[in-house]
């Protein structure tokens, strides 16, 4: 009966899902196999959705609950597309949830999550551990830290009594980042103007560069920028940066911590920097156009326009679109010529690993969600 009751759900909706209409419906023990783009870890359909939505590509998903019993795959969260924009297959399926993506929808850009997980661990992303009374306590100081973005907390029942009451911030990257960055004759690259970062009201800044200098070691994390002042921006933005240094050959920005000392030294073809914490920076390289630079894939879609400006303004009129790169008419394949790809990246809370652990409480930070905290 069961099986009776998904497939008539299924054919009840099918002609719904089939158009580009808003469709917000989870169904629950429905299977889309196979389609693939790739699996992260999500703590339910709904932030699973999120993800979804946010992916560049990702038009539908399957998430794995945690009752689903055939193996260990809890919490998988499947981001899926075809070329239909629809599931070649639907299959009952006990103990998971799919759905579609809500970039048809009027969705926000930075979704409000405030369901709380019990017995649930974010696992990972930790940077700053501190004890509080309960889970609330926990969650206001994840919300009141701008670079929280997710937490974990201890309870009082814990095997191991001594990190009860333990609560750990977690952080995930809240602003733009690109895949991939890499020089290629004949495309021009840039970003939305509107993926200005802005810090509160803080005072205006210009930043501490040091040209031609390099900040060797204590490297937390290897990322893709388009330049010092993009990298400058992501150390800013990440709570154990304490300095960084931008290799313009390829584009990798080492972000570093050392609270100790800061060692420079000498080296061409290096910007290295501080982070500005407490001021704002002018975010002139939200509104630079980067020659010759590719933002490889990321790729919402592309459409045929006759320059880069007319591509820069289509993506700052795109509330889904964060950045884009412009194939000019001197390209060597005449096939591309023209074409202006849109981009995004996944930018709201998003743990690296989710597991069942008993006697923890995970949850958001509620910066997103409009009310006092």
């Amino acid at each position: 009966m069961e099986t009776l009751r998904i497939l008539g759900l299924l054919l009840s909706i099918c002609s719904l899902s089939f158009s580009q209409e808003c469709n917000p419906k989870l169904l629950e023990n429905v299977d889309f196999p196979g389609t693939d783009i790739k699996f992260v870890f999500s703590p339910d359909a709904n932030h699973c959705q999120q993800l979804c939505t946010q992916h560049p590509s990702c038009l539908y998903f399957t998430f794995i609950r945690a009752d689903w019993t055939t193996d260990n795959r809890h919490f998988y969260c499947y981001l899926k597309k075809s070329s239909s924009g629809q599931p070649t297959v639907w299959t009952p399926l006990q103990g998971v949830t799919s759905g579609f993506s809500l970039k048809p929808c009027s969705s926000k850009p930075q979704p409000c999550l405030p369901q709380l997980y019990h017995n649930v661990d974010f696992n990972g992303a930790d940077y700053q551990s501190l004890f509080t009374a309960d889970y609330d306590e926990c969650q206001r100081a994840c919300t009141q830290d701008p670079a929280c973005q997710f937490f974990t907390f201890i309870n009082g029942a814990f095997t191991t009594e001594s990190i009860r009451y333990k609560c750990h911030l977690k952080f995930s990257w809240s602003v733009t980042i690109t895949s991939t960055v890499q020089r290629k004759t004949g495309v021009v690259s840039g970003f939305s103007h509107n993926a200005v970062i802005t810090q509160g009201v803080k005072p205006a800044c210009d930043g501490k560069l040091f040209p031609s200098t390099d900040f060797p070691g204590n490297d937390v994390v290897h990322l893709p920028a388009a330049s010092p002042e993009h990298c400058q921006t992501l150390c800013s933005a990440h709570p154990v940066c304490t300095f960084f240094s931008f290799l313009s050959d390829n584009f990798n920005c080492s972000l570093k911590n050392n609270k100790n000392e800061l060692v420079s030294i000498a080296k061409e073809g290096v910007t290295s920097g501080l982070p500005a914490r407490f001021c704002q920076l002018d975010n002139s390289w939200v509104k630079a156009t980067y020659e010759g630079v590719d933002f490889h894939g990321d790729d919402i879609r592309y459409e045929l326009m006759a320059n880069a400006d007319t591509c820069q303004r289509t993506c700052n009129a795109d509330p889904t679109c964060q950045f884009y790169t412009y194939v000019n008419t001197n390209f060597f394949d005449s096939k591309y010529r023209r074409r202006c790809y849109l981009k995004r990246a996944i930018t709201m809370p998003a743990p690296p690993k989710v597991a069942k652990l008993a006697n923890v409480v995970s949850g958001f930070q509620l910066r997103n969600c409009g009310h006092v905290y």
